[in-house]
C-alpha cells in the first residue's frame, strides 16, 4: 500500500491539473487577447506552484541524489522557463514567447505527467490502487 499523499503532493497534482487544463484552453483560443494575458498569468502562477511544490516531494526509492530525482529537472526547467517566456511575452517576442510556453506545457506537464504514472511512483501506485482495487 502507498503511503498517504502529503500536502506538498496535494498542491502539486492540484496546481498540475488546472496548469493542464487551462494551458490546453489557453493553446486552443486566440493570443493575444486579455482575457489570454489574464489566464495567461494564472496559468504562470499554477505553473510556479507546481514547480515550488516539487521540491518538497522526495523520493528514496527510485535512483536520487538527496531525494531529488531526474524527474525533478523538469522543475529546473520550469524555473528557468517561466521567467523567460513571460519576458519574451512582455517585449512582444511572440516566437520566443510560445516556445517557452509550449516546452513548458509539454516537458513539465505532460512528460511529467506521463512519469509519474510509472510502476513505483506514488501517483502511480495511488490511482492503480483506486481503479483496480
Amino acid at each position: 500500500m502507498s503511503p498517504a499523499p502529503t500536502l506538498a503532493i496535494w498542491i502539486h497534482l492540484v496546481s498540475a491539473g488546472l496548469a493542464l487544463a487551462l494551458g490546453s484552453l489557453l493553446l486552443m483560443r486566440r493570443k493575444g487577447s486579455a482575457s489570454h494575458r489574464a489566464l495567461g498569468w494564472v496559468w504562470v502562477v499554477l505553473m510556479a506552484s507546481v514547480a515550488v511544490s516539487s521540491l518538497f516531494i522526495h523520493s528514496t526509492t527510485l535512483p536520487n541524489i538527496a531525494g531529488f530525482t531526474p524527474i525533478h529537472l523538469l522543475t529546473l526547467l520550469v524555473v528557468v522557463m517561466l521567467p523567460l517566456a513571460v519576458h519574451a511575452a512582455r517585449t512582444h517576442q511572440v516566437a520566443r514567447h510560445r516556445k517557452y510556453m509550449l516546452g513548458m506545457f509539454i516537458g513539465g506537464l505532460i512528460i511529467a505527467g506521463l512519469f509519474t504514472l510509472l510502476p513505483g511512483r506514488l501517483l502511480g501506485n495511488l490511482l492503480r490502487q483506486a481503479w483496480l482495487g
